[in-house]
């Protein structure tokens, strides 16, 4: 009888544990959690989500609460090292259906807003990031700042191609440019070139490699999306 009892707490412990963890994992950030810097100053929502969209940031719980009793979170600059740690940490961004890991990525001929021609047939030895956007989705201007890193970071790089795929004409992307700073190369009006490689959602993402190969790929905004794709071209671009 005594055994029995035990095994029955035993079980109610460990569905009360399994419970709590569960509420943890679905626990989210949204404009009512109080975030704080490492100067202990409360950032307001708008800013700390700023902040995290550059994918330069982590949050964590600060292990202290309001005099409500809420929890408090702590925003904290990561290091190199600490991003391998708080991004391979987590869940990757979703992948595309448009472009699946290790499918031939079927290339063509574009031509930029600044009249340079593209042939993407053979990449010849070069890394691809191709990102699909619109100027007016708000979720697809969001990871800009993180496609500005990636084009400092590879600005020198001959092996390395990156162009923002837009579905907009050049006059609005140019009237979008003065207030908004995109250093990917852009290519315009290519709602067609969108419709070739079945991109349905905004902003898709993808890197292929010196062999034509999908390496990566990603739908949506993720604050991780500059980290997976700076990975993965410097992985292709290793020896072989």
């Amino acid at each position: 009888m005594l055994k029995k009892m035990l095994s029955l707490a035993l079980l109610v412990i460990s569905f009360y544990v399994n419970a709590q963890e569960n509420v943890s994992k679905r626990q989210t950030l949204n404009d009512q959690s109080v975030v704080r810097g490492e100067d202990g100053m409360v950032y307001p929502y708008n800013a700390w989500k700023k902040l995290m969209a550059t994918g330069k940031y982590g949050l964590k719980n600060r292990q202290t609460t309001t005099e409500s009793g809420k929890p408090e979170y702590l925003i904290y600059e990561l290091n190199e090292k600490q991003k391998a740690s708080y991004f391979e940490g987590g869940a990757k961004p979703r992948p595309s259906d448009a472009f699946v890991m290790d499918q031939t990525f079927e290339g063509t001929k574009i031509t930029d807003i600044n009249g340079v021609k593209y042939d993407l047939r053979n990449l010849q030895g070069k890394v691809l990031v191709l990102y699909f956007w619109f100027i007016d989705g708000k979720s697809t201007n969001i990871l800009i700042p993180q496609l500005n890193e990636l084009a400092k970071e590879y600005k020198e790089n001959k092996n390395v191609i990156l162009l923002a795929v837009c579905n907009d004409d050049k006059y609005k992307i140019k009237a979008f440019l003065q207030n908004n700073p995109f250093d990917f190369n852009i290519v315009d009006d290519a709602r067609d070139l969108s419709k070739k490689y079945n991109v349905k959602l905004y902003p898709t993402i993808t890197v292929i490699d010196k062999n034509n190969q999908v390496k990566f790929s990603a739908v949506g905004s993720a604050p991780s999306t500059g980290y997976w794709v700076k990975k993965t071209i410097d992985e292709s671009l290793a020896p072989n």
